[in-house]
């Protein structure tokens, strides 16, 4: 679903526009709560787990091989931003900007094993976009991940890690004043994995719960997202019989200045509604909410 591209105005970053037209509060809050570590909110969920697992079973006789949780927490959160826009917000310089596009930022292991290297990486998709395509772009991103021996992201680091101490931070210092005003190159941005819509991550393949995680005061990111393991639990039916049931919590840790808790609270609750329906996310929205001026 193609979009008309807005024109770039004075106080627009490469990555977001400006939010002009919010109320006065949300100018205010972001110089009362000057970090993300100030603003940060928590919240818990779960999901059942009957349609899911038959709809993963149906994907992967499809012939998507290793399709999973992952791809349909990330289609989900495209949705939520398609009709929630302000979930896709971020704070940069004490103001609030609408971000171009969402980026979804991941951590793989190039194998299974507590010394395998860990990398980040991160993929830009369109809030229209389907689940199928969520699916084609993350396993192209890890199957490329997995065939090179370093990412952007690893390169960026390895070359910062190489200056001594006091170097590395009056460097850090510098580029953090070079983001504060949004002068932060796009190549570095690129390969920033603290700059983005979203990091999530699926500790349900380490076999262990959600994490609380929590969000970077440095860079953009305002949403982090953590799933965990399947969970059996035995309920009673409506007749009052024990059933199993299988659950899958996630965490979910937001910077409360970029929208509201009403906000947040919709937005979420429409994110749940297509973890237990994915099959909606296999055509795109009728309609792409735009966020405000």
């Amino acid at each position: 679903m193609d979009r008309p591209a807005r024109k770039r105005r004075f106080g627009d970053r490469r990555e977001g526009r400006r939010l002009r037209s919010l109320d006065p509060l949300y100018a205010f809050t972001p110089f009362i709560m000057k970090t993300r570590g100030d603003a940060s909110n928590y919240f818990s969920s779960s999901v059942d787990m009957e349609t899911i697992e038959k709809y993963i079973r149906k994907k992967r006789d499809e012939g998507l091989k290793g399709f999973g949780m992952l791809h349909i927490f990330i289609a989900g959160y495209l949705r939520c931003v398609s009709q929630y826009p302000g979930v896709n917000r971020f704070v940069a310089g004490k103001r609030i900007y609408a971000r171009n596009n969402v980026e979804i930022i991941m951590t793989v292991k190039k194998r299974m094993s507590s010394m395998a290297a860990e990398t980040e990486f991160k993929v830009i998709f369109d809030p229209s976009d389907t689940i199928n395509t969520v699916y084609e772009r993350v396993t192209e991103e890890i199957e490329k991940i997995k065939s090179q021996e370093d990412t952007s992201t690893d390169k960026a680091a390895a070359a910062l890690g190489k200056l001594p101490r006091p170097i590395l931070s009056a460097a850090i210092r510098l580029i953090e004043w070079i983001d504060y005003h949004g002068w932060l190159p796009k190549s570095l941005i690129n390969a920033s994995p603290f700059h983005g819509s979203m990091v999530i991550t699926d500790l349900g393949s380490l076999g262990i719960p959600p994490i609380y995680h929590h969000l970077y005061n440095f860079g953009t990111v305002p949403v982090f997202v953590a799933f965990g393991a399947k969970r059996k639990v035995t309920e009673l039916d409506k007749n009052g019989n024990p059933v199993e049931k299988k659950y899958i919590d996630y965490t979910v840790s937001t910077d409360e200045r970029i929208c509201d808790g009403y906000y947040y609270a919709i937005a979420f609750k429409h994110f749940n509604y297509t973890l237990r329906n994915p099959e909606v996310l296999e055509s795109p929205p009728e309609y792409v909410v735009e966020d405000v001026d």
